[in-house]
């Protein structure tokens, strides 16, 4: 594992509570900073927090992301636990509906637009005053190659990850001499619970536009995630890092 420090910083995951959430979360804990897990509050969260809690100060938050409202309570609760966010990893998701665009329902579509999308753009809105006070911050978006390749039968899920990436690349610009940068990753097919839940056939043929010829693991995302926060990523804004093992095109 690469050296990053991260001590006296604080972070907050979103979707902390499996799959590459957690294994960021604990990437970050392990290079030092104190971070807090944000995901429903459920059973997973109080298991992340209990496995986690070994590796430094860690808090599990019980939280819907994709209520504005609950993200401005716990931004609070976090500032007072750990102290100010100077990390946000956007990384809770949902795949929604493997179906024809329109076969969605209204109903999964904004669910997978509040989660994917509304959260992402709720947690940043709250983050960032507290960050250009400290004329320091570091965002990352968790998008998707999907939200570059428009796949087939994901279409409310690849538009939402498009629209991540439109957001991080407008955050970027907007923030640009402020101290704090904003980028984002587009992992291609991760081994997590997420893939688990998918038809066996559309991972097949996930799996097969990959050049490299495997599924990207969450420990890996996370490597590139310690990066992106740390104080050494300091020209990079506004960006889009590809872990697709060669898939994407652009």
């Amino acid at each position: 594992m690469t050296p990053v420090d991260l001590n006296r910083q604080v972070a907050i995951v979103t979707g902390g509570s499996r799959g590459m959430g957690k294994a960021i979360a604990a990437r970050l804990l392990r290079s030092g900073a104190k971070v807090a897990l944000w995901a429903l509050p459920d059973e997973a969260l109080r298991q992340a927090g209990r496995e986690l809690s070994g590796l430094g100060d860690v808090k599990a938050v019980g939280v819907d992301v994709s209520d504005e409202h609950a993200v401005a309570q716990a931004m609070r609760q976090t500032a007072i636990e750990l102290g100010p966010a100077s990390i946000l990893v956007n990384s809770a998701g949902i795949s929604g509906p493997h179906v024809p665009l329109w076969q969605t329902g209204t109903a999964d579509w904004r669910r997978v637009m509040d989660v994917n999308l509304g959260s992402a753009f709720f947690c940043c809105r709250a983050a960032i005053p507290a960050m250009q006070e400290a004329r320091y911050g570091r965002i990352v978006n968790v998008a998707s190659v999907a939200g570059k390749e428009s796949p087939a039968l994901l279409g409310a899920y690849a538009a939402s990850k498009a629209a991540m990436i439109s957001l991080t690349k407008t955050l970027g610009k907007e923030l640009a001499t402020s101290g704090i940068l904003v980028n984002a990753i587009t992992p291609g097919p991760t081994r997590t619970e997420m893939l688990a839940n998918t038809p066996p056939e559309q991972v097949a043929a996930m799996l097969a536009k990959v050049p490299m010829q495997r599924l990207l693991e969450p420990d890996e995302v996370a490597a590139a995630v310690a990066w992106l926060v740390s104080r050494e990523c300091s020209f990079t804004t506004g960006a889009v890092l590809d872990l697709s093992g060669g898939r994407a095109s652009y």
